[in-house]
């Protein structure tokens, strides 16, 4: 090897030497953004786990082993409902002890974690029917409101927004009994899949429909009724608060959304104290931080529409001319 590359190496060790001193310091004097010399952190890919067993047990024959008969099921979902309480239960553990550890590590309490994280995986596993039944609810209002669906096979094993529904079912419920990170975890995963992000502590009433997904966001203190609609791009949202405002969290931020209700595509309903009424219909695009009444109908007015020939340089329909040159393309 010649001088020349002996030098390159030795200046390339030297500078890899000096980023990774930095990075240490920068760990070291900034407590942010890292979770060293901590023992307890959720596993994601576990948690991913616990969903992929839960649509298993949710839509059998669908998720998972296939060509399911009536004698496989009792063997096929107790082993399915066994695994998810032993992983749902260290999963839960680890939350409740990364919780205590980041807080507060000396009030880290390693048993009492982990019997805390068998005795709410037990409530959970508990509750799957009454879960699956609203899901099934679910499944029916998107059937029933989307005349392109052909089936309702189509539906569970295609559709996003019932998958982001089935996951905030589950999340909700661990978000009820208390459970730290793992359901903002579930919430976050279904949102990547699905371009919907519903946060775990969003109340959702049954024969909820999304759909096409994408763009949908519902915050933490959302309350939605009986047989909602939503389309894509829907914000239910909090108005913007003061920086440093920690003294919201706990309030009620979000909109409230009364049974029957349908919302178009791209609406924004913003607030706490916002009420759609029941039976109201709030049409694509809208902007609302102000309440509506029951059965009323809200739209944008319509935009004038202006059609200008590129050969003319003139608009055929409207008043003002328009540019030219932003009509000037190729179909």
């Amino acid at each position: 090897m010649s001088k020349e590359c002996d030098g390159a190496s030795a200046q390339a060790s030297g500078d890899l030497h000096g980023i990774v001193d930095a990075l240490i310091s920068s760990y070291r004097e900034d407590p942010r953004g890292h979770h060293i010399n901590k023992r307890f952190t959720p596993s994601r890919q576990e948690i991913t786990e616990v969903i992929d067993l839960l649509l298993q047990i949710f839509y059998p024959g669908y998720h998972g082993r296939q060509n399911l008969s009536d004698e496989d099921l009792l063997y096929h979902v107790g082993t399915l409902v066994s695994n998810l309480r032993d992983k749902l239960g260290r999963q839960i553990e680890r939350c409740l002890c990364f919780q205590d550890e980041t807080v507060d590590a000396g009030r880290l309490d390693v048993p009492k974690c982990r019997q805390r994280g068998r005795d709410v995986a037990r409530a959970f596993v508990s509750r799957l029917p009454d879960v699956r039944r609203r899901l099934l609810l679910d499944v029916q209002a998107a059937y029933d409101g989307d005349p392109a669906a052909a089936s309702m096979d189509e539906i569970i094993l295609a559709y996003p927004g019932l998958l982001a529904v089935t996951v905030h079912r589950v999340a909700h419920e661990l978000y009820l009994l208390g459970v730290p990170l793992m359901p903002r975890i579930m919430s976050e995963w279904a949102h990547m899949r699905t371009g919907a992000d519903i946060h775990p502590g969003a109340n959702i009433g049954d024969s909820f429909f999304i759909d096409h997904a994408t763009g949908v966001v519902i915050g933490e203190t959302t309350d939605i009724g009986a047989h909602v609609k939503l389309y894509q791009g829907v914000t239910l949202g909090a108005l913007s608060l003061p920086q440093h405002s920690r003294g919201a969290r706990g309030l009620k931020r979000h909109p409230t959304v009364e049974d029957d209700v349908t919302i178009y595509a791209n609406a924004t309903v913003l607030g706490g104290k916002t009420v759609l009424g029941q039976g109201s219909v709030v049409g694509g695009s809208v902007f609302l931080t102000k309440s509506v009444a029951g059965g009323q109908r809200v739209a944008i007015e319509a935009p004038r529409l202006r059609v200008a020939s590129p050969s003319q340089g003139s608009p055929a329909v409207g008043g003002s001319e328009l540019d030219a040159s932003i009509l000037d393309f190729d179909i």
